[in-house]
């Protein structure tokens, strides 16, 4: 067995929140025997059975998570819902599992609490009651169930498996492995969190920063069970409206960097389960999902190879290089062969393909500039209104300087990669590509503007239209210390542009776009603000990426500390998330706000300096 199938067999096993469509159910890997909590109330008669965080809907359960160590030791949610709130706590004691579950409001007739037995993914297991208790009995173990309260005779339950029901009065308790009284049950609760909060305590005055990270993370943390892994896709909403998963490629790199501050082999599973959704053509491309369909046309924007090398730089575990260099280095040659809109400039693209799925996303903007904003990742971005598609070489006509300088550094980031692995060849063609496009990119530089522009390849005239993009030339080591002061004092500083009390918008302030306020059309988006936070660093200009890391913490933490929101993106004009039903609430690239925070103070050391 390889390194990386052993770290994951350590990864899939245990009790977790491993069940993608409810955060109310818990599971032990590797058996898949599941214990799923459900809720009757009586004035309506509804039922509630699955619980996901994030729903916007007046009649939809509102949750809001608490705590959730990365192995399951310990979770913590409310829950709100027809009336009713309600505290679920789960704790791991050895092999058992503890459930503690508080009425903080009910209705005058209490709703019946129920514990399903559930036998996940076609495992095997036979399940039954028996003396009031849940007893599964699956090959390697027989696991045993028991309540703190007396069964209530509630018949009326939409389930086809064994459950527990009990009357929710107060506080009721449930345990695995032996009967527990409510007293044993709270010790038990009560030490795994106070184990948890003391790891949380280990981050000093950014507890509360690293607990976003951590929390967000984990609460998002799956089984998948079609591939028989660990991963974070970015909200249990997108997975299971998707087919049971799904993966966004630059957003899971990020879920990686995320948890690489203390859980490796997390961070280990997203990297490498990302980079293996490489398609036969070669790129990692922008979406995987469980119905089969992955976007054939288009990639998304290349930080891969630089999340992975910040993994290595911590963990320095070379057999993780090994595991994914070839496919890294394949991905980058398909970009340089593929997404050369002139020598030395790179540009968005979308390539033909028959479809497969029926999936409206195998031909919805497939070879047009849709498809091509689509692999910027910046699906709505006005820089691409009404840019011109070139339908023999799949690009836009645009030389883009994000791409350009994402893709610089994407080299320079594999060629470290390369120079550790002894692949000498390989990252003197790394090298060769970056310095190439380093010259590329200086045709981009817009003297009267001050800023590194986009430039149209039909009429080589500038595109005005602004965005945090245009900060990633910062990336060049090409650029002057004048042209980078130039960007900070004309744009980076300016009101009119990317300046205020909440940033940075996706598009400039002063663009016509702008207060449409809907997802890339300016609002402020997390991935963008660490993009150009790095490229900060990587220029040396300390005043800047501190401010931008105090408004980008500040951003974040205000809805966090409130509502336990971690938001898909957020309004550049008040810092809300919730004004838009089309910003998830509970998306984990959210948390890269407070990443940069981290990495800004210390607490996570910069990817700046060499391996």
């Amino acid at each position: 067995m390889g390194h990386y199938q052993a770290m994951m067999n350590k990864l899939a096993a245990g009790w977790n929140t491993w069940n993608t469509r409810s955060v109310l159910s818990h599971v032990l890997l590797p058996e898949g025997f599941a214990l799923n909590i459900g809720l009757k109330e009586y004035s309506t008669g509804n039922y509630l059975k699955e619980a996901l965080i994030g729903r916007f809907g007046e009649e939809d359960e509102k949750i809001h998570p608490g705590a959730h160590a990365y192995d399951g030791s310990y979770t913590q949610l409310n829950l709100q819902w027809q009336g009713i709130e309600l505290q679920v706590e789960s704790a791991t004691c050895e092999h058992d599992l503890v459930l503690l579950i508080t009425a903080l409001t009910v209705k005058d007739y209490p709703p019946t609490l129920v514990l399903e037995a559930g036998m996940l993914w076609n495992r095997s297991g036979t399940l039954k009651l028996e003396n009031e208790c849940l007893v599964a009995a699956m090959p390697t173990r027989t696991i045993t169930t028991y309540a703190t309260g007396p069964s209530v005779r509630e018949l009326n339950i939409p389930t086809q498996a064994p459950f527990l029901a009990v009357a929710l009065t107060g506080v009721v308790g449930f345990s695995t492995g032996k009967s527990r009284d409510l007293t044993e049950i709270e010790d038990i609760v009560a030490k795994q969190k106070e184990a948890h909060q003391r790891n949380k305590n280990n981050y000093g005055a950014f507890a509360e920063t690293y607990d976003a990270i951590q929390t967000s993370m984990a609460w998002d943390t799956i089984y998948e069970p079609q591939k028989e892994r660990v991963v974070s896709p970015v909200s249990r909403i997108w997975n299971i409206n998707n087919g049971g998963y799904v993966l966004f490629c630059w957003d899971n790199y990020f879920a990686a960097y995320m948890a690489s501050i203390d859980n490796k082999e997390l961070a280990y599973a997203n990297a490498v389960e990302m980079t293996k959704e490489k398609t036969e053509k070669g790129f990692v491309p922008n979406c995987a999902w469980g119905t089969g369909f992955s976007s054939l046309d288009r990639s998304q924007p290349p930080v891969g190879s630089l999340v992975i090398r910040e993994i290595y730089r911590k963990y320095r575990e070379k057999w993780l290089l090994e595991e994914v260099f070839d496919d890294l280095y394949q991905w980058n040659r398909w970009f340089a062969e593929n997404r050369q809109v002139e020598p030395g400039l790179m540009g968005w693209g979308s390539d033909p393909y028959s479809p497969k799925y029926g999936n409206y996303w195998e031909t919805a903007g497939v070879n047009d500039t849709f498809g091509g904003a689509l692999e910027s990742g910046l699906d709505n971005s006005p820089m691409y209104d009404d840019i011109p598609f070139d339908k023999e070489k799949h690009v836009m006509k645009l030389a883009d300087v994000g791409l350009t300088g994402l893709f610089i550094q994407d080299c320079n980031a594999l060629a470290d990669i390369a120079a550790v692995m002894g692949r000498i060849e390989e990252a003197a063609v790394l090298q060769e590509t970056a310095a190439r496009l380093e010259q590329g990119l200086k045709r981009l530089w817009n003297e009267q503007a001050g800023i590194f522009c986009n430039k149209r390849t039909d009429t080589d005239e500038f595109s005005l239209r602004l965005s945090p993009t245009n900060f990633y030339a910062l990336y060049s080591g090409s650029v002057s210390r004048t042209q980078a002061n130039r960007i900070l004092e004309e744009h980076f500083y300016n009101p009119e542009e990317f300046w205020g009390d909440w940033m940075m918008p996706s598009i400039a302030r002063n663009d016509p776009a702008y207060p449409e306020q809907n997802y890339w059309r300016g609002r402020i988006w997390a991935p963008m603000n660490f993009l150009v936070y790095l490229a900060f660093r990587r220029h040396g200009l300390t005043k800047a990426q501190g401010e931008l890391a105090e408004k980008s913490l500040e951003l974040f933490m205000k809805e966090w500390l409130e509502q336990g929101h971690v938001h898909e993106n957020y309004n550049a004009d008040t810092g809300e998330g919730c004004d838009k039903r089309n910003s998830d609430k509970f998306y984990h690239w959210g948390a890269l706000l407070c990443l940069i925070g981290l990495i800004e103070n210390g607490v996570v050391e910069g990817p700046e300096k060499p391996l």
